[in-house]
């Protein structure tokens, strides 16, 4: 028996009811994993360790959750393109860095100066942005290196824009850029700790002895 057309337009609306009920119990799944930010051990936590070098290694292997964060990782890519996401996968759409001979697209073609939520269905929830949003040079590439290999690459001043061991944890402590990492926008989980937390465990590091992993 065929219902009438008040009947179909009743079952089609309670179809649509149970999936927009679907898509809001996903979405707040999803917000409520993003929302748990592991937090960071301070400098006092590794007082107990006597020996200056052992500990500055140990303090720096803390600080290495934010380095190795897929929020750093991503724009720190040992290749000719970025990543994008918690399982860094290529950037969509593709680009490429000049400096390997290709033609480097604007990265301010997509992203604007902060982040942008979009208010539309799509595969991700918000566009990424900051003024002088980009990748790192293939200086400090950070990807497929082990934390000892990145950790000798941040204190290289040849290698690290020429920046000091002070200069270095003035620009993480302070560099609103860095900063992006704990305020990455919708749909992206922060880095681990906050910026003025991972600003203090690199201060303990240098004044450890800037010791890095074996």
């Amino acid at each position: 028996m065929i219902g009438t057309p008040q009947s179909a337009f009743r079952a089609a609306s309670l179809v649509m009811l149970a999936v927009m009920a679907a898509m809001a119990f996903s979405r707040s799944g999803v917000a409520d994993s993003l929302s748990s930010n592991p937090t960071l051990k301070n400098s006092a936590d590794f007082s107990s360790i006597a020996n200056p070098a052992e500990r500055s290694r140990a303090i720096f292997n803390e600080i290495g959750k934010v380095l190795t964060s897929p929020r750093c990782m991503n724009c720190h890519p040992a290749g000719d393109h970025p990543s994008q996401g918690d399982d860094r996968h290529d950037h969509m759409p593709p680009v490429w860095r000049a400096e390997t001979g290709h033609f480097e697209v604007a990265c301010s073609g997509c992203h604007t100066s902060s982040n942008f939520t979009l208010h539309e269905p799509a595969t991700y929830q918000s566009i990424p942005g900051h003024p002088r949003w980009g990748f790192a040079p293939l200086s400090m590439a950070w990807q497929g290196k082990s934390l000892g290999e990145i950790c000798r690459q941040l204190k290289d001043v040849q290698l690290n824009g020429g920046r000091d061991l002070a200069a270095l944890q003035e620009h993480i402590s302070k560099d609103d850029l860095v900063g992006w990492a704990w305020n990455p926008g919708e749909g992206r989980k922060p880095a681990p700790g906050s910026q003025e937390a991972t600003g203090k465990l690199v201060q303990a590091w240098i004044d450890s002895g800037a010791e890095c992993p074996r």
